[in-house]
């Protein structure tokens, strides 16, 4: 029998619809918004009442928790949905990572809006895990539970007009479904070939010309703010003059950040900056709403209940969130425990690779200078540079004092030999990193000062099957990641703990990198200029092409 019990909320009510701030209440009967009457009188001591936030773009893996986990742990931020895209469980296994991400998703009260992954593999310049052919993108377009096509990031596919990237796209335009851009720097005549397929979305601009070009063909901008990626700052100059064509997104979000804080920390800055309340709001939700066709509320007789209550525009502090009439989270109570994903979940991942020795990662002198990656803090791009490598015994070696490091990719789904180059930049006078979260196949990616500790990491994260782990000397540390290499079965509070220990140890000994681990996953994305390693070798992103 449905619920008709009816609850009232007094406040003064945000209605970014109707661009207007009221007092009023707001009845609720069931999981929808039953009426809204205005008071004639001012209201005193009350919340304001606002729409819940929407991410406009994430990938859930990067925050190494399940879905449901994760939700516990951003409602409380005042998120009360994500658009998602499971590119990186799809790049371990395929179909099914994608829909066991939705059935998991399943299990709490919060709005997941999945993506079909459009380039699974991105390239072919890598070994990834699975593929998602046109064939499998179709069977998932018409899942129910799927809103868009994600993220189409092989744009040097779309401009040479590759058929199996077309015809991915073509699907999206039979089921209706929006299409997500990701084109860092494309501009001019490629830029209008990529548009003209209806590509509606980019996260990826580096600057306010370049938002701006892509906005005049029609792709609305999403502005990023993530552990790694941090284009907020520069973009945030748009709201002025396009608020209903933008929407804010976090894209990847490491578990000791999201523990801080989600989209709400977004919503704060711009409004800190003075940015009007309801142009910020409709990046948070309208925008994301609308562009997405979402069923989520929006505060309007008739919509589902979903909206947040906050104690006052300056501290912004949430005192709850609702959705569907549902509250799923109180500052004043202990959150409830969420529903534990069952033991199968450990099953589901894809490690072949064998532990290796010193002797695989050595590198013979040849040649006077070589190329390198140069990395920057807080940005995925890259440069290419030459350097004049330091030599012991006729063999490559990292450099510290110049902070010349080695770098390594090994294969994750075969055994094969690891691909190696060095990296300048990362800045670690100590120790080595190593990972299983590598966009975007997520092979194992380390780097280091001494062979013998990047060995060691390496055969640390083979031996738990995927997780992120430091090794310097006889310091061993590992956070396990079970599930696809990319997310542990806990929740938010213990993978973060973990998580900060390890992240703390590296930054014992670097100060370049505010997140070293998010940083060094970017260093295999082969789609991101303008240079980067995959387990086949150093990779020319400008040009498509090895080194």
């Amino acid at each position: 029998m449905k619920d008709t019990q009816e609850t009232i909320f007094w406040g003064h009510i945000v209605d970014v619809v109707r661009n207007r701030v009221f007092d009023g209440k707001i009845v609720v009967k069931g999981d929808k918004i039953a009426d809204i009457v205005a008071t004639e009188e001012p209201l005193k001591d009350v919340p304001y009442i606002l729409p819940g936030f929407v991410d406009s773009h994430i990938h859930i893996e990067s925050s190494m928790l399940l879905p449901h986990n994760f939700a516990q742990a951003v409602v409380k931020h005042g998120t009360i949905a994500c658009v998602c895209d499971a590119h990186e469980i799809a790049n371990v296994l395929g179909r099914e990572g994608v829909e066991f991400m939705i059935e998991d998703g399943k299990q709490c009260d919060f709005y997941f809006f999945n993506g079909v992954p459009s380039c699974v593999p991105a390239t072919s310049f890598e070994t990834s895990g699975a593929e998602l052919n046109s064939e499998d993108v179709e069977e998932l377009l018409k899942n129910e539970n799927i809103t868009h096509l994600s993220e189409m990031m092989n744009y040097p596919g779309v401009i040479s007009n590759d058929e199996e990237v077309i015809s991915k796209i073509e699907l999206a335009h039979k089921y209706n479904k929006p299409i997500d851009g990701h084109a860092p720097m494309l501009k001019g005549d490629d830029l209008k070939i990529y548009s003209s397929y209806n590509i509606s979305t980019d996260h990826e601009c580096n600057s306010i010309e370049e938002a701006e070009e892509k906005l005049s063909n029609n792709i609305k901008i999403q502005i990023r703010e993530g552990s790694a990626a941090k284009n907020f700052d520069t973009l945030l100059p748009l709201v002025e003059k396009y608020s209903d064509r933008l929407m804010f997104c976090s894209d990847d979000k490491h578990p000791d950040d999201l523990l801080q804080g989600h989209i709400n920390q977004l919503v704060n800055k711009a409004l800190q900056k003075g940015y009007p309340l309801i142009d910020v709001l409709k990046l948070v939700s309208l925008n994301p709403i609308k562009h997405y066709n979402l069923p989520c509320g929006m505060l309007q007789k008739g919509d589902n209940a979903d909206f947040l209550l906050i104690n006052n525009l300056e501290d912004f502090d949430i005192l709850a969130t609702y959705i569907k009439g549902k509250k799923v989270y109180d500052s004043k109570e202990n959150p409830k425990d969420s529903i534990q994903q069952p033991t199968k979940a450990i099953e589901y991942n894809n490690f072949k690779a064998e532990k290796i020795e010193k002797k695989d990662i050595a590198v013979e002198y040849k040649e006077e200078k070589i190329n390198a990656i140069e990395c920057f803090n807080g940005e995925l791009f890259t440069k290419r540079i030459k350097i004049v490598p330091k030599v012991e015994n006729g063999y490559l070696v990292s450099d510290k004092e110049k902070d010349i490091l080695k770098i390594v990719v090994l294969n994750r789904y075969h055994k094969a030999k690891p691909s190696v180059a060095f990296i300048k930049g990362i800045g670690l006078q100590q120790g080595a990193m190593c990972s299983t979260v590598a966009h975007d196949s997520h092979n194992i990616i380390a780097v280091g000062v001494e062979d013998e500790d990047i060995v060691e990491a390496i055969n640390l994260v083979v031996e738990h099957k995927g997780g992120i782990a430091f090794v310097n000397k006889d310091d061993k540390d590992i956070l396990p990641l079970p599930i696809a290499g990319l997310m542990a079965n806990e929740k938010i509070e213990q993978v973060a703990k973990n998580y900060d220990r390890i992240n703390k140890k590296v930054k014992t000994y670097t100060n370049k990198l505010n997140s070293p681990y998010m940083t060094l996953a970017f260093m295999a994305l082969l789609v991101i200029p303008e240079i980067k390693i995959s387990d086949k070798g150093l990779f020319d992103v400008t040009r498509f092409s090895f080194i």
